[in-house]
């Protein structure tokens, strides 16, 4: 009776975007060489493919909160800031999807303090954390079967602390289906 007074909302983005590729904006050297003869289209649409586009990002009611008030991860694997971000290409009659999805370390940390980046610190012990990243990945491989886990935090600096503690997460939980690429991006600025 009262699901008339109920809106379903989500907390994200949505765009929807028809794009045209104009082949007639590229050189004549780009459409062929003299190795390779042009070929005649095979479709109509060859001519001026369009392609539907969409982007549709997603983010969690769960422990959501402001930069440097949130971090890390709750006891039911909920990570701060989680947002899932899907691009969707329909081409053809064909539909391609890629997931991404982004969220705070899943290890208990906090950064205290009201000024510009405070210095974090881990508020829980290896052990208690255990139980919780555990959680939140095998959340993760249940939707997304496989992931790849790019940690982006500074690997020298100050966030050294939290990316040790989010290896170290990675390699007790020993999952063939989680693959950890450490990138830091301080180091190509």
């Amino acid at each position: 009776e009262v699901d008339f007074w109920i809106i379903p909302i989500i907390q994200g983005f949505v765009q929807i975007e028809e794009l045209v590729v104009n082949y007639n904006e590229s050189s004549d050297d780009d459409k062929s060489s003299p190795e390779t003869p042009p070929q005649e289209s095979s479709c109509v649409d060859d001519i001026h493919p369009t392609f539907l586009v969409a982007l549709i990002s997603r983010r969690s009611r769960h422990r959501a909160g402001m930069r440097y008030k949130r971090r890390g991860v709750d006891k039911n694997g909920n990570v701060a800031n989680y947002v899932e971000t899907e691009q969707l290409i329909h081409v053809h009659n064909h539909t391609l999807s890629y997931i991404q999805t982004r969220g705070s370390v899943p290890v208990f940390w906090s950064q205290v303090g009201y000024r510009y980046n405070p210095r974090p610190r881990l508020d829980k012990s290896e052990n208690e954390t255990v139980p919780c990243f555990r959680a939140h990945f095998e959340e993760q491989l249940k939707n997304y079967k496989k992931q790849v886990i790019i940690n982006l935090v500074d690997q020298t600096g100050r966030e050294k602390i939290i990316g040790d503690a989010y290896l170290k997460q990675v390699l007790l939980y020993n999952n063939p289906n989680l693959t950890y690429v450490s990138f830091d991006f301080h180091e190509h600025w």
